[in-house]
């Protein structure tokens, strides 16, 4: 059941995606930045909270005519920025939505990842608190029917002397002391807000809180147009003694308010029923998680390149202590390692060419170590009996997961593609064992390891370390990215990776010649 509704989600969002991706380019695609926008909103919110809340009268008599006069004469700039406050709020709603379901779709909330996922839960309930408490304090009709409804879920639950409602029956009962504890309220909250934003990414390295200046750029446009067009507006002052009706519901903040008016003991249900799902989520149905990744200090000069690279903050280095020259090793936290391999690929020490000794890298998989890496692949090109012959290095997570081996192509899946150091690449077409090599990752906005996709990309252009040598023939080497649900654009770029090598003349025994043209990179929407 849950992977059928992760497909169905996979899918829309493929769809969407790539529909955007011609829009705003893979880097600027806002679903691929929605934990970046996701901060983006919180200071345009706080910023355009401040400025409102310097023009804003606290108390029972003075606050509705104190916002009246923000969305009247002075429009052009407190109303505006009124506006841009509940626009960015709503639109943070829905980024938070998107986000949940994004990582839900992907899997990215189970095993090592779970932490993410269950510190994001609170999120939810500070960002409507938030809001909540906003529509409250404008004192018109709404926030009459909102503090009604609000009080008496409260009164529901036992836990307070006497009713809270009481204060909203008679006017004489509400004091100004009860709207300075609102306002309060609508600012501390965002604190612990911010606080509990800042948790949620402790267990990933270099987190997006900023998006492109571009997308950012598109943002804050459409929210000033937004605002200019459809100001927001109250809905005529509270009077304690009438009963709020009708009134126009915020769908994203308010939508439960009426079920709870009609029913708070069925809506604490239905609340308690979602926090308990969106909880238990990442541990239902158990997940098999691979052995963490294992330091090798004979072979580890402490240089720092998997620290450097870990997606997940799952290494980092201590005081050596082995007694070697080095000052430093790598230590592993295997409670946040999700055994992507991206260590492997990063460690100088990880090369396929040794034969003197075992192959044994600085660090490694326990379940799918270098040397079983290297003895597949050899394995794989040596089935091949007809070219030319392509050797797809795959992400189980990409495209080319469903690619199959045959007499021209062999397939070697790993964990993430980053997993394959660049030594790889040069073994495999220095030693003839394939014609090609085209590796297929996942698509850029798709990344299931976050970073693998940047960090092959930089290597293969030598960018970042370990380079993949200048001698390496960038002609027979194609970087293809793309998502599970492009799995024959996949096969249709590994085509045309075969049908260049057949143009190219065969390789001599000589080694390869140094190369000068850059990788021939595929960045497929």
């Amino acid at each position: 059941m849950i992977k059928a509704v992760q497909a169905l989600l996979r899918g829309a969002f493929d769809v969407a995606e790539r529909g955007l991706d011609r829009l705003f380019g893979s880097q600027a695609n806002p679903l691929a930045q929605l934990g970046a926008l996701g901060y983006f909103l919180f200071w345009i919110v706080a910023a355009s909270g401040f400025y409102v809340f310097a023009l804003f009268d606290t108390g029972v008599t003075r606050a509705f005519d104190s916002v009246e006069w923000m969305s009247g004469s002075q429009w052009w700039h407190a109303g505006v920025m009124r506006s841009f406050h509940r626009y960015a709020s709503d639109l943070m709603i829905v980024v938070m939505v998107l986000h949940l379901a994004r990582e839900f779709a992907l899997d990215r909330f189970r095993g090592a990842r779970w932490f993410s996922w269950f510190t994001g839960i609170p999120l939810i309930a500070f960002l409507y608190v938030c809001g909540i408490t906003g529509y409250w304090l404008v004192w018109d009709k709404l926030a009459q029917y909102i503090a009604t409804t609000s009080t008496e879920l409260l009164d529901w639950m036992p836990i307070f002397g006497e009713p809270i409602a009481r204060n909203f029956l008679d006017p004489s009962a509400l004091s100004d002391r009860f709207f300075t504890l609102l306002v309060f309220l609508h600012i501390a909250v965002p604190i612990v807000l911010l606080f509990v934003m800042w948790i949620h990414i402790q267990r990933i390295s270099r987190p997006k809180v900023n998006p492109p200046r571009l997308l950012g750029a598109i943002v804050l446009v459409a929210l000033l147009v937004v605002s200019l067009l459809m100001p927001a507006l109250s809905q005529g002052p509270a009077n304690l003694a009438r009963i709020p009706s009708p009134v126009r519901l915020d769908s994203l903040y308010l939508v439960l308010y009426p079920f709870a008016d009609r029913a708070p003991g069925a809506a604490w249900g239905a609340l308690t029923a979602i926090g308990l799902i969106l909880s238990i989520v990442p541990f239902l149905p158990p997940r098999r998680q691979p052995a963490p990744a294992k330091v090798f200090l004979d072979h580890c000069n402490g240089c720092g390149r998997c620290v450097d690279d870990c997606p997940y903050e799952a290494l980092r280095l201590t005081r050596r202590t082995d007694g070697a020259v080095y000052q430093s090793e790598a230590i592993v936290d295997a409670s946040k390692c999700v055994s992507c391999g991206i260590c492997v690929g990063s460690c100088p020490s990880s090369t396929p060419f040794r034969r003197s000794q075992d192959l044994v890298t600085g660090i490694d998989l326990p379940d799918y170590p270098l040397a079983r890496m290297r003895a597949d692949l050899v394995a794989a090109c040596a089935a091949m009996t007809s070219g030319p012959r392509v050797l797809a290095i795959t992400c189980k997570y990409g495209g080319g997961a469903s690619l199959r081996a045959g007499a021209d192509l062999a397939v070697l899946e790993l964990p993430c593609v980053a997993m394959a150091p660049p030594s790889l690449i040069d073994f495999a077409l220095s030693r003839r064992h394939a014609d090609g090599v085209a590796v297929i990752g996942c698509s850029e906005r798709f990344c299931h390891n976050r970073l693998g996709v940047e960090w092959t990309r930089q290597r293969f252009a030598q960018e970042r370390d370990p380079y993949l040598r200048t001698r390496v023939p960038r002609e027979r080497l194609a970087t293809i990215w793309t998502s599970s649900t492009e799995t024959s654009t996949a096969k249709r770029e590994v085509d045309a990776l075969r049908a260049r090598l057949s143009a190219l003349p065969p390789p001599s025994s000589a080694p390869p010649p140094v190369a000068s043209e850059p990788v021939r990179e595929r960045t497929l929407s």
